[in-house]
């Protein structure tokens, strides 16, 4: 009988620093713990400033989805400061057009740049020999035996042809070039990206202007083409090659979702949370709370909602194994991201979400039931991609130049508010406290807490410990299935955790809240 540790530490090609220890026995994994091995102190630098100051600050949590936080800082600061319901309609339409764009940045970004060279093996250009700039560029680079950013990576189960690779490898270019155009497509409105400058309480600090509009939309329209052309034709190859992995990877089967993101003047999103047996709850913001058993924070368990949390480091915490936390819905475990907003929305009733996965599963000949899986997230996130980038179109056709995009913003001596948005990896809430007219407490609760949060008081694992859980290993030697499982999940640890000493000590000498 054949028990041994994995340990993968750190994660590669995913957001961040991310560590794995697995249980196995004869190939079957037992046990699966996720560590956030750095400290997040965003939420201590935020205390005491004023609250208009929280949506630049707050979007430095990361440098990937910051307009995520942005938006989501500047709507729970809306709240605390009485301006929720004021803000003008091109404010709100251009928090969302902003969102929009960083979202196809980011699922562009994740599929090429992160999860394809699990799938796709560049070492294919290697024999190149036609007279494409892109594949001859890749093919020189390879020659020079230093790999990175394509290594390292396990080994032994690439299933594309020769031609099928070098197309997905000259696409992996062309990805860079579409990452740019939705960044600048963004810069448009936003003044600079990555952490843009305008988003602020009261709406936007920026002029809408028919020329702006009109290099939106021909950014737009590149963008969509590669969308049509490349990612979802790519998506589905890989879905061809590898159906297997559609029958692995399932989390914990309970979805979340806020909804949101403006399609046109309406939601595309539908919020609710999906029962394992299928039943759809209602999304309510109150059932939000966050353990730390498991984190290195000192007890905080009692606290009702993020509201009344508090950040204090506790390194050396008995039992604690990761700097994430461990939020939960209603006590409960839930998954967070493109899956869960697919599923929801269709739940929900959902037409335009539903007419396009009914669409996708057809082509891609496999069940709505086999959708909870590594590749069904990566199918959710690329139709995702697709639905935002129609629905981005209709957005920025509602902009009215010369109209005014923000109002002042005053600040009273006390308030709270929250700010709930679906960021590209799930959902994002903030929570802001003012009191004496400053900020009294901060919270985030991000996508990937809720996903790769560690086990809670009751012991329950998070979503990615539950799907490697109920993974079976080939090799232990070249655990592929469990890298698979966990880029499937997007994960962003800067957005979780943020401090790291070089020497690999742990330092934290921070005020206490």
């Amino acid at each position: 009988m054949s028990k041994s540790t994995i340990t993968i530490d750190p994660v590669t090609r995913i957001e961040g620093h991310l560590a794995v220890s697995l249980q196995q026995e004869n190939g079957k994994v037992t046990e699966a713990r996720c560590s956030g091995t750095m400290f997040r102190g965003i939420e201590i630098i935020l205390r005491g400033r004023d609250p208009r100051d929280a949506p630049i600050l707050a979007q430095r949590i990361c440098a990937v989805c910051p307009q995520s936080h942005a938006t989501a800082s500047a709507t729970a600061v809306d709240e605390a400061l009485g301006l929720a319901g004021k803000v003008p309609p091109n404010g709100i339409l251009l928090r969302d057009i902003m969102l929009a764009s960083n979202y196809l940045h980011s699922h562009v970004l994740h599929f090429y740049h992160l999860a394809a060279l699990d799938y796709v093996d560049v070492t294919a250009v290697k024999g190149y020999a036609g007279s494409d700039s892109d594949l001859l560029a890749v093919r020189d680079f390879i020659a020079r035996g230093h790999l990175a950013p394509f290594v390292p990576r396990y080994e032994g189960d690439y299933r594309l042809s020769a031609d099928e690779n070098m197309a997905a490898v000259k696409h992996y270019v062309e990805a860079l070039e579409v990452r740019k155009n939705a960044h600048e497509m963004l810069s448009l409105f936003g003044g600079k990206m990555p952490h843009q400058c305008t988003v602020c309480a009261g709406g936007v600090s920026t002029q809408v202007t028919a020329d702006k509009i009109v290099k939106a939309l021909a950014y737009l329209q590149s963008i969509q083409e590669f969308i049509d052309r490349c990612l979802l034709p790519d998506v589905l190859l890989v879905a061809s090659r590898y159906s297997d992995c559609f029958d692995v990877g399932a989390g914990c089967g309970r979805f979340l979702s806020c909804g949101g993101m403006a399609a046109g003047g309406e939601a595309l999103f539908s919020p609710g949370v999906l029962e394992p047996d299928g039943k759809l709850l209602p999304f309510e913001k109150e059932k939000i709370a966050e353990q730390i058993a498991s984190s290195r924070y000192a007890d905080a368990s009692a606290a009702a909602t993020p509201f009344d949390s508090s950040t204090q480091p506790e390194p050396d915490k008995k039992g604690a194994y990761s700097w994430l936390k461990s939020p939960r819905y209603d006590g409960k475990v839930c998954e967070v991201g493109p899956l869960a907003r697919t599923l929801v929305s269709c739940a929900a009733g959902n037409k335009r979400v539903k007419a396009a996965v009914d669409g996708l599963l057809a082509k891609a000949r496999i069940p709505a039931s086999k959708l909870n899986s590594v590749l069904g997230r990566h199918a959710a996130r690329a139709l995702e991609a697709k639905l935002i980038a129609e629905a981005l179109q209709g957005t920025l056709l509602k902009l009215k130049p010369g109209e005014p995009c923000n109002v002042e913003a005053a600040v009273p001596d006390a308030g709270k508010g929250v700010g709930l948005v679906e960021a590209s990896r799930g959902c994002l809430s903030h929570w802001v406290v003012v009191e004496g007219g400053k900020i009294k407490n901060y919270q985030c609760v991000v996508p990937t807490t809720w996903n790769g949060s560690p086990r809670d008081a009751q012991g329950q694992p998070g979503p990615i410990e539950q799907a490697l859980e109920k993974l079976k290993i080939k090799d232990v030697k070249n655990p592929f299935e469990v890298v698979r499982t966990i880029r499937s999940f997007d994960p962003c640890l800067a957005c979780a955790v943020h401090v790291l000493d070089a020497k690999g000590e742990v330092r934290v000498n921070l005020p206490v809240a």
